[in-house]
């Protein structure tokens, strides 16, 4: 009978692996942001009429706008 025996592998990112997923998600943050805004301010531009009729109350403007950008 044969055993084997695996050490784990220990991973310690270095300073530029730290930086750039720091990076990535500064960007990916700026990302969303953009888009709740873009989605919020277009939104917002619509007559009661047209929002009526896309079935959205003036009060669900923001939530829907969090919805879209960050999937809440």
């Amino acid at each position: 009978m044969a055993f084997t025996v695996s050490t784990p592998s220990i991973f310690r990112p270095t300073l530029a692996d730290i930086l750039r997923a720091k990076f990535d998600d500064v960007k990916t943050a700026i990302a969303q942001r953009r888009m709740y805004k873009a989605t919020f301010n277009e939104l917002a531009v619509l007559s009661n009429r047209e929002l009526a009729d896309l079935g959205i109350f003036r009060c669900d403007i923001k939530r829907i706008a969090l919805e879209a950008a960050y999937g809440a």
